[in-house]
């Protein structure tokens, strides 16, 4: 569905404008009004990660006149595999500033504001309220969630992406759009997805890794559809969800429709304010959370432990729950491979009952402790009522035991 524009044009374009935003200028569609809109438009992304690093170099290429960026995060040399608004020197520096420096080598005629900030419930309608539109380059439910309706709440569109893998989506939700009542109006992320999906069931990209080109590819959907609602040109993602297959370079375009009983954006909304997001998505799940409660150890208790069945005088069973890849690039030494799959089919029962001879305690690690939560609790529900699990993971092992193991 077309919309009319969502900025105001500025009253002119400078020469130096004319003359870089000149391949805008003599497309139609865009014309001097259109280029004026961007000017004179305010956009808010999310994060200077992943879908961020593209969309904002493309933005502010495209002549958007004020870019916020919202990120608290440093950079990390493991970003720079799709991060591109970030280079070599930025490791360890503030994502903010180095995307700011970026984005005015692109364009100097930007006016770039930063939000180092986490963005809380207390400070996220502040800073959404001086925007006329959000581009969400987030990587977790629950800021997605804060995000949708803080966004819903303020009557504010947003542009909407996700990756993992090989896999991509985008979205426009904008509930207070303007279109005809026959329409039945446009939805928001949480008609699309209600609910959150169960702690530890869908991996995080630095769980499940992500194809670093898949980024370019939903970052420039999203400042392709931020730019057609700014300058009202085509039809915007509304009420559309759009998901892309790199490995089989196939796109589909699915209807979203709004939902009545939504709880933010339907007839009768429950959420009228924001809520304890965190709480909502939960990072693990109750059965985990219980079952690590008093079964956790730290990696420096789990060096001693190792020490000591080296010596003779402990027998335990180490078990690493994360994948087979993952596994070959670090590893806590000793530990048997069992990924966390096989905890879900059951399969991961059996091999414990022979490694442990029905009497060697257990010991479960992953990258972090999230995955190690959620098999400790079917370990713990299987009868291994003295298993524990390894706070923080091979990333705290390598971080404070083995520094000289790369991290990932």
């Amino acid at each position: 569905m077309s919309l009319p524009p969502l900025v105001e044009p500025a009253a002119e374009l400078s020469t130096d404008e004319v003359r870089r935003y000149s391949r805008h200028l003599i497309i139609p569609d865009v014309g001097m009004s259109g280029q004026k809109r961007l000017k004179n438009a305010r956009v808010l992304v999310i994060g200077a990660g992943g879908l961020g690093s593209p969309a904002l170099l493309y933005l502010a290429a495209a002549g958007v006149g004020t870019l916020g960026i919202a990120e608290f995060d440093e950079v990390d040399e493991s970003n720079l595999q799709r991060q591109v608004i970030h280079g070599q020197s930025d490791v360890g520096r503030s994502k903010a500033e180095s995307a700011r420096e970026s984005i005015l080598e692109v364009n100097p005629l930007v006016d770039v504001v930063l939000h180092d900030e986490r963005l809380e419930n207390d400070n996220v309608f502040g800073i959404f309220e001086n925007y006329d539109l959000i581009v969400d380059g987030t990587d977790n439910f629950a800021t997605r969630y804060l995000v949708n309706d803080a966004a819903v709440l303020l009557g504010k569109p947003y542009v909407w992406g996700s990756i993992y893998r090989f896999d991509g989506q985008a979205s426009v939700f904008w509930p207070a759009a303007p279109v005809d009542e026959q329409s039945g109006g446009a939805p928001c992320y949480r008609c699309l997805y209600p609910e959150p999906p169960p702690p530890g069931m869908v991996p995080s990209c630095a769980e499940g890794g992500v194809l670093g080109v898949l980024c370019a590819s939903i970052g420039s959907i999203q400042v392709n559809e931020a730019i057609k609602l700014i300058t009202g040109i085509g039809e915007p993602l509304l009420g559309k969800l759009m998901i892309y297959d790199a490995l089989e370079m196939e796109y589909r375009k699915l209807s979203v429709r709004k939902d009545p009983d939504c709880a933010v954006c339907g007839e009768n909304p429950t959420i009228t304010e924001l809520i304890d997001y965190d709480a909502f998505c939960g990072a693990v799940s109750d059965d985990a959370a219980e079952a690590a409660a008093g079964s956790t150890i730290s990696v420096t208790q789990l060096q001693q432990m190792l020490e000591e069945r080296e010596a003779g005088d402990r027998d335990f069973v180490l078990v690493d729950v994360r994948e087979p890849n993952e596994y070959e690039i670090n590893k806590i030494p000793g530990a048997v491979l069992i990924p966390k799959g096989d905890f879900l089919n059951g399969r991961a029962i059996e091999q414990l009952t022979e490694l442990t001879n029905g009497s060697s305690p257990v010991v479960l690690h992953c990258k972090t402790g999230i995955r190690s939560a959620e098999a400790l609790a079917i370990a713990k529900g299987a009868g291994f009522g003295d298993a524990v699990h390894v706070g923080g993971g091979v990333a705290a092992w390598v971080n404070q035991v083995d520094p000289s193991q790369p991290s990932y």
